[in-house]
C-alpha cells in the first residue's frame, strides 16, 4: 500500500488526562490501531503453517499433565487486607488500598479449549468487585459469559477498557457501565489515593471476521502512595516497558505472561516466552514477579509445565529476584512487597 494512500489519525478519549507530554493519542491507519506506530497484521499463513507442522515436543506434551494447584475457597473475598489472587490464566483478584479489581476474567471454557486448570469458588460466588480491568478484547481474556457472570453478582462494578471496546461491552450487557482509555492515559473513576492508567502492548486484536485491529490493546498501572502495580495483559516484548519505567517509575509488583510462546514464528509478535518476561521485568525495574498466561489453557505447543520450570532456572542463575508463583486462589498479601 503505497504511502499516500494511507489515512492516519491519532485517538484518545479526550476527556482523560495524557500523563506522557506532547501524546497525540493512538495511531490509527486506515481504521485500525497501530501496535505503536506501525499496523500489525498477524500473517494467518503462519496458523496454517503451524497447523501442519510437527511439533519437535510433542511426545513431550502428551506426558506433561501439570496443572496448577488450587487453593479452595472464598475467604479472600471477605477479607480487609490487600491482596493479589490468581485465578488462572490473565485472571486475578486484586484488592488495592481496600478497592477491588478484577482482571481479563475467563472463567469457563473458551471456544474450541477446555478449561484445563480449577477455579476456587465457583464463578457465582465472586462478590465484592469495583472495578473490572479489560486488557483487550480476544476470547481468552474478555469472555461474554464471564463478564456477565460476574456483572450479575456485582451491580456497582464498573468496566475499565481500551479504545472502541464500548461495543463489546454494550453487546454483552448494556446496563454495565464503562470507560475507555489509550495508552498513557488516566482513569477518572478510581477514589481517591488510588491511579489506575491504561498503558502499551504489543499485542492486536481480532475477534471477529472483519475487525482486525479496531479495538485497542493494552496494559494497566495501579498506583498508590505506597506500592505500583503491573499488569501486563498480552504483549510481546517491545521497547513500551522502558517507557512505562520511565513514566510511571519502577513497579513493585508485575503480573507477566509466561506462555503459549511456542512456536516461535507464530507467537513472538504476540506474547512473551519466560525469558523475554523475565527481560521485562528487569526493565521495568520489577519487585515481585508473578506469572500467568499458563496452565490454564492449551493453547501453544510448549507443555504445560515448562514456563514454570523455566522461571524457577532463571531465578536459580539470579537473573530473576522476586520470582513468586501462587497456586490458584492463593492469596498474596501486597504489604509483604512493598
Amino acid at each position: 500500500m503505497q504511502k499516500k494512500n494511507l489515512r492516519i489519525r491519532h485517538l484518545k478519549n479526550d476527556r482523560l488526562e495524557t500523563v506522557k507530554p506532547n501524546y497525540r493519542g493512538n495511531k490509527v491507519i486506515n481504521g485500525r490501531f497501530a501496535n505503536g506506530d506501525e499496523l500489525y497484521n498477524p500473517d494467518f499463513s503462519t496458523v496454517l503453517k503451524w497447523q501442519l507442522s510437527r511439533n519437535p515436543q510433542r511426545e513431550e506434551k502428551k506426558r506433561d499433565d501439570y496443572t496448577p494447584p488450587v487453593h479452595k475457597g472464598n475467604d479472600f473475598l471477605y477479607s480487609d487486607q490487600d491482596m493479589v489472587v490468581w485465578l488462572g490464566h490473565a485472571s486475578f483478584f486484586i484488592r488495592f488500598n481496600g478497592v477491588t479489581f478484577l482482571t481479563d476474567p475467563v472463567l469457563y471454557d473458551i471456544p474450541m479449549v477446555k478449561r484445563r486448570a480449577g477455579l476456587p469458588c465457583p464463578p457465582e460466588q465472586l462478590r465484592n468487585i469495583d472495578f473490572l480491568l479489560l486488557s483487550h478484547g480476544h476470547r481468552d481474556h474478555l469472555d461474554k459469559k464471564s463478564i456477565q457472570t460476574v456483572f450479575k453478582n456485582n451491580p456497582q462494578m464498573k468496566a475499565l477498557a481500551p479504545l472502541e471496546a464500548g461495543n463489546i461491552l454494550r453487546s454483552i450487557d448494556p446496563h454495565l457501565p464503562y470507560q475507555e482509555a489509550g495508552w498513557f492515559q488516566k482513569f477518572d473513576l478510581a477514589p481517591d489515593g488510588i491511579e489506575i492508567y491504561f498503558a502499551p502492548a504489543s499485542h492486536w486484536y481480532r475477534r471477529g471476521v472483519l475487525d482486525m485491529n479496531k479495538v485497542l490493546w493494552g496494559s494497566f498501572v495501579i498506583k498508590t502512595t505506597e506500592l505500583t502495580l503491573f499488569f501486563a495483559g498480552d504483549t510481546a516484548l517491545g521497547n513500551h516497558f522502558e517507557e512505562i519505567e520511565d513514566i510511571f517509575g519502577p513497579m513493585d509488583v508485575c503480573l507477566m505472561p509466561v506462555g503459549a510462546y511456542k512456536p516461535s514464528f507464530l507467537m513472538s509478535k504476540s506474547h512473551l516466552n519466560p525469558n523475554e518476561a523475565v527481560k521485562a521485568y528487569n526493565l521495568l525495574r520489577g519487585g515481585t514477579f508473578i506469572p500467568m498466561h499458563y496452565g490454564t489453557f492449551d493453547l501453544s505447543d510448549e507443555p504445560a509445565s515448562e514456563p514454570v520450570r523455566l522461571l524457577e532456572q532463571i531465578a536459580a542463575g539470579g537473573m530473576l529476584r522476586g520470582l513468586r508463583i501462587p497456586a490458584i486462589g492463593e492469596p498474596l498479601l501486597l504489604h509483604d512487597f512493598a
